[in-house]
């Protein structure tokens, strides 16, 4: 590409984000569907400002990279080995259960068994860029719905393998290799893990000590792309490598640096993705053919948002209204079926490819929409309004301030001024990501529970500071402490 080229096609990406994602948000539609409709706009069916969408595709996932990598620094190994039974249990379930109710329904239309079961396993996949770019945006990722979801879709970047092994037997490849792409893809994830214990802490700590901002920000973006390239070479998707680097950082003591090295970047590539998607929508097929397009992704958000609600249930990981909320983040279908559809081009006839490609990338439009709508309609309907769930408190100091308003930090100010290590915990989640922005350690919770004043080692805390502006909780956790932690 020319370099005058390259500059006109840079300001008309940055010219249709500024101005379609800032109306969206007046709007109340979100930030991600602004930056569809920008490149829906600029694409081939809009104002054809951009003739070729692809190329900057595949440029942009590396913004869905940089999401999934301060995702993971923001879970610590315990934390995923925690999470495993959700991961593989009720992930399992949803993709099972999904691929047979599209197979099903393909076959009693009178679809062959194999491209019925193929276009479930593509419907059955979620797009991790949408839906984590949703709930990180509303702030619903650290409530149970939201940590559901996380958890699902980081099981679908696992089954990417298997699921293309399976399109592999369906078109009557050789599988040799397959099979040995899959134990190097497992080798690989192991040399991952050891490689993040044993040798990249230490690096970090030799390139923090040359005190070049630049060099840590460069080494930073080495790191991330790095293990997301070494992860695509075996097969599975860039961002789960990049979630194995950031779990496998969760504890350095770097991992504030880093996420406000990586922050930046990964705004503009994630915004830069949701443009692309939206310049990859086939318009001309949808006017040729919109009842079956729109009829077909509609079906499908449908159908998963009906085998998603009772799963979650049914595993008790979730109330009506998370469950709620984990069926509406996942309803859509991923961006691994365009993968996984072009790989299954000796099954899927081309025409049938392209309205499946179609629905697929209207499915993903849907999303903002959904998510709103049951916000605004549906989950008062339901149990109770969606609430974030405690953080894991993974430390003990002598001393516990519940509540971190203006008092809160002025002594925890003079605490650290004295060199007295305290445990804040506060129960305004937007008060907790403010202040993390600007470096301090908190804790969102709600420090009138016993269990989560237990687990901040209330019971050898020398003082239990109340900074609270209720009374009433003030006094409850008093007297609450008082008779537990005499």
């Amino acid at each position: 590409m020319e370099p005058h080229g390259f500059l006109q096609q840079a300001l008309v990406y940055l010219a249709a984000g500024v101005i379609a994602v800032p109306l969206c948000k007046r709007l109340g539609l979100g930030s991600v569907l602004g930056y569809l409709v920008a490149g829906m706009a600029i694409g081939p069916w809009g104002l054809r400002l951009i003739a070729d969408p692809q190329t900057v595709l595949q440029f942009s996932e590396f913004g869905v990279v940089l999401l999934l990598f301060l995702i993971g620094l923001e879970l610590n190994p315990q934390r995923v080995w925690a999470l495993r039974r959700t991961i593989f249990g009720l992930g399992g379930v949803q993709v099972v259960a999904t691929i047979a109710a599209v197979a099903g329904i393909g076959v009693a239309l009178g679809l062959p068994l194999a491209v019925s079961a193929i276009a479930g396993m593509g419907f059955a996949m979620s797009s991790t860029a949408i839906g984590l770019a949703t709930l990180t945006e509303k702030n619903l990722l650290p409530t149970p719905g939201g940590q559901a979801s996380f958890a699902v879709l980081l099981f679908q970047d696992l089954a990417v393998i298997p699921l293309l092994l399976v399109v592999g037997l369906l078109g009557g490849e050789a599988e040799m290799l397959k099979w040995a792409d899959a134990a190097k893809a497992l080798g690989m994830i192991a040399l991952l893990i050891v490689a993040g214990r044993l040798l990249v802490r230490p690096v970090l700590r030799y390139v923090a000590e040359t005190r070049l901002r630049e060099v840590f920000v460069g080494f930073s973006l080495l790191l991330v792309l790095g293990t997301a390239a070494l992860m695509e070479w075996v097969g599975l998707s860039m961002a789960l490598g990049a979630f194995l680097a950031g779990v496998m950082l969760a504890d350095s003591e770097y991992r504030h640096e880093l996420e406000l090295d990586i922050e930046p970047f990964k705004g503009l590539l994630l915004g830069l993705f949701f443009i692309a998607v939206g310049m990859s929508v086939d318009v001309g097929l949808f006017l040729r053919a919109p009842h079956l397009v729109l009829g077909l992704a509609l079906g499908v958000v449908l159908l998963k948002a009906v085998i998603l609600f009772p799963i979650a249930q049914a595993f008790g990981y979730c109330d009506r209204a998370d469950a709620g909320l984990f069926a509406v983040a996942l309803s859509q279908a991923g961006e691994f079926a365009f993968v996984l559809f072009g790989a299954a081009s000796t099954v899927l006839p081309a025409p049938v490819a392209a309205i499946l490609n179609a629905a697929v990338a209207v499915s993903m439009l849907t999303t903002p929409f959904v998510v709103m709508g049951y916000e605004r309609f549906l989950m008062r309907r339901l149990d109770r309004p969606l609430e974030r769930a405690p953080d894991a408190i993974r430390e003990t100091n002598p001393v516990i301030v519940a509540g971190f308003g203006r008092f809160g930090q002025v002594v925890v100010r003079v605490l650290r001024a004295l060199g007295i290590g305290a445990t804040v915990i506060d129960h305004d989640p937007g008060q907790i990501d403010t202040v993390r922005r600007f470096g301090w350690k908190a804790y969102y919770g709600d420090a009138t529970r016993l269990d989560l004043l237990e687990s901040a080692g209330a019971a050898h805390a020398r003082l239990l500071l109340v900074a609270l502006d209720d009374p009433e909780a003030a006094m409850q956790i008093v007297k609450r402490v008082r008779s537990r932690f005499p």
